[in-house]
Formats: structure tokens, sequence, C-alpha cells
């Protein structure tokens, strides 16, 4: 896969050459977790890239549900997204404000929504900056635009389903935590949860599939980051993290190296350890 590729990630380069194109829609979606000093939506609005919308993950989500930020239904997805001037035969390019975190878990949404033209700027708002490009502080004007949605339910699993894989092992489940959370050696932060992870998972901290100035490696290097994780790409994949967020970096990786079969665990711990009836293990994998 070239590293421009719209339907995955593109390059700074690559948004600065289309970043005039009338069918170009720009999403800002980033997050911080809970407890972070950062405030996404003040970023946003103190500079972002020209044209871009601010995509809210906690609002744009199945606020019925106690979990956090869970997929919406596609009529709220259908809503805030025609709202917001994004429509069919829009090519779409996420970024966010920490490199690559946030924005993944965005292309994963549009992915799960049937829509395939939508790509994660690699590095993000800050490697824009740090090139000097072009910024503002003004929001855009936004048109109301048509928008059709085919949900695809092979991208997404619920706890019944991630049970049944971490118990008949026809999955690998991937968990992008770190790996003193994914060993239970360190609490989670949101209260209340057991600390551990899902019997028979393995861990991939999302970190190892990116360089030290927040892009995104090679697919080569991604590839081997699996790998070396223990990782069967002979299998279909099911990654997982604390509430769903980076778990769509490891899906986003496993798209780049066209290993087409996975899916996305959307509760992720924040469910799985709430619930006392589900095994959980500790230590290493």
């Amino acid at each position: 896969m070239a590293l421009d590729d719209p339907k995955t990630l593109v390059s700074t380069d690559w948004l600065a050459a289309h970043l005039r194109d009338p069918d170009l829609r720009i999403l800002d979606a980033s997050w911080f977790m809970p407890g972070s000093d950062r405030d996404a939506k003040a970023g946003y609005a103190g500079a972002h890239i020209p044209g871009a919308r601010f995509f809210d993950i906690d609002e744009i989500s199945d606020t019925r549900s106690p979990l956090p930020h869970m997929a919406p239904p596609p009529e709220k997805f259908i809503s805030r997204m025609r709202a917001m001037g994004v429509g069919d035969g829009h090519q779409v390019v996420i970024y966010d404000q920490t490199g690559v975190f946030s924005a993944p878990r965005v292309w994963w949404l549009f992915r799960l929504m049937g829509k395939t033209d939508v790509a994660v700027l690699d590095g993000g708002l800050p490697k824009w900056q740090a090139e000097g490009r072009e910024i503002e502080d003004l929001p855009p004007y936004v048109r109301d635009r048509h928008i059709t949605v085919q949900r695809q339910a092979g991208l997404v699993r619920d706890v019944t389903q991630v049970a049944h894989a971490s118990k008949l092992r026809d999955h690998e489940i991937v968990d992008a935590r770190g790996h003193a959370r994914f060993t239970g050696e360190q609490a989670e932060p949101r209260p209340g949860l057991r600390a551990g992870h899902i019997p028979n998972s393995k861990n991939l901290p999302f970190g190892e599939l990116q360089n030290a100035d927040g892009t995104m490696k090679s697919p080569e290097e991604i590839r081997a980051a699996f790998e070396a994780a223990g990782v069967d790409l002979g299998k279909p994949v099911i990654t997982s993290c604390g509430s769903g967020i980076s778990a769509a970096i490891l899906a986003l990786g496993l798209e780049m190296i066209g290993h087409r079969a996975w899916s996305l665990y959307d509760g992720s711990w924040a469910e799985w350890g709430m619930y006392n009836d589900l095994k959980v293990a500790t230590g290493e994998a």
C-alpha cells in the first residue's frame, strides 16, 4: 500500500495538495483521556486545518448506552453528518491534535456506516503545524449535504461475540492498551473496572505501530509488530482497548497491511472489566 491511500492513510503533502478540492471534507476528531487537562473543542477553536469541522466523539455516539462513546445508530450519524455538510461523494480526511490517536476511531465509524472514501491524516495536526502549514481559527461555512449509509455489521463485535471468540480461539483478540494495564499491574483509569485482560487475548500497545514523530510505521513494520506480539494473521482479528478508541489504530494498521478480516470490540475493557461474570486474565498473555 502506498502511503497516500485515500481509503486508509494520507500524508500532509497529500492533504496540502488537495486542500481546496471542492469535494474534500476535513474533520478534527480529537479526543483526550478522562482526567486529561486538554480540551479537544477548545483546541479546535484555537487552531485547525482550513475548512475542518469538529467531530465530537462523545456526542456523536449512542448516548443511551452507559458505556463511553459507543457507535451511534445510523440515523444519528446521518443527522450529524448532514448538519456538518459531510455527504455522499465526499473524500473525508480525519485528523486529531495528538498525532494518530482518536482519528482512526472516526475512520472506523465511517467504515462501519459503509463509507470507504475516508482516510486518516498521518501525523495529524502536530505534523501539519510543525511543517508550518496553513491553519485558521474560524468556523467553516457549512451547507447541508445528503448522505446515505449502509451499516457493515461485520466490522463491530459485542461482548457476547467476543466471549465466544475468547473461548473458541477462532479469532485473535488483540488489546491496544499499554502492557501494565494488560497484565493487571496498573489500575484502570476508569473507576470500578477490574484490572487485567480478556482471556486468550494478545497485547499490542498501539504505540508499537507508530514512529517517534506520531506517524504510522510502514506496512512491513506494522505486520512485523503484529507477528512479534504473537498474533496469527491467518485468523480474523478482533481489536480491543480501554473504550474503543485506540483499538481503531490497530484496525487501521490491519487495513494497511491488507488484513481485511478484522472487527472492533466497541465496548472494549470499559464493558468487559465491569461484569464480574466475565473471566479476567492477569500476567503475561
